[in-house]
């Protein structure tokens, strides 16, 4: 959420996260994805709510507005140095996490649920889907930890050799993947029985069979 600007009569998992939003703050809101009449009214409450314009649009100043009201009405609940994987699929770093792994977790997050495309992700950070190391890649890039999008065999060679206390990631010639503070992030987890989400809390990859790197003083 706060990509793009939403309104009435647009779907997608940024509005399934604007409506678990809004109920947090304290305007209980359906969650399916669909931007539709209930979502507006309540979005116009929640703006009223906090003297914003009561136009029943989401901009980028209401997504802020938003963050800060849900985060001020709902303390971290993860514990100091590991991240929890939220109901709606989405991860909360610890309160102690240093901000590139903040950053990471909340980069992870915006694409955790989008269609794995082979390829996806590496020409371009903005891409209608990701594949293993495009989404490692944006996760990192989110974190100001890589400039440009690497591949897996690229991601061999990445920052620092070895596990990370925070963020460690894992490649080989055909795959990518990584766990940030606790939680893995891989799109081998993606399945119909866990909604398509990008996070677990259980490897979905093998731990053999892969160059283990982490950013520098992570």
């Amino acid at each position: 959420m706060g990509d793009r600007t939403l309104r009435m009569g647009m779907r997608g998992h940024d509005v399934r996260v604007l409506q678990d939003f809004l109920t947090l703050a304290g305007f209980p809101t359906g969650i399916d994805g669909d931007f539709g009449s209930a979502t507006k009214r309540n979005v116009i409450s929640f703006q009223r709510a906090k003297g914003l314009t009561p136009d029943g649009v989401v901009t980028y100043h209401v997504n802020l507005v938003l963050r800060a009201a849900v985060a001020a009405a709902n303390p971290a609940t993860a514990p100091a140095g590991h991240a929890v994987l939220r109901a709606d699929g989405t991860a909360v770093a610890p309160p102690n996490a240093p901000a590139p792994v903040k950053a990471a977790i909340a980069a992870a997050n915006q694409i955790a649920f989008t269609p794995y495309v082979f390829g996806g992700g590496h020409s371009s950070f903005t891409s209608g889907g990701y594949d293993c190391s495009g989404s490692v890649s944006y996760a990192l890039h989110g974190a100001n930890l890589l400039s440009t999008p690497e591949d897996s065999s690229q991601l061999e060679s990445y920052g620092s050799p070895g596990p990370g206390s925070w963020i460690t990631v894992w490649a080989n010639a055909g795959h990518a993947y990584m766990q940030i503070a606790g939680l893995f992030y891989d799109t081998g987890a993606q399945s119909s029985s866990n909604n398509n989400d990008r996070w677990s809390t259980r490897r979905a990859s093998p731990a053999s069979g892969y160059v283990i790197r982490h950013p520098d003083g992570l």
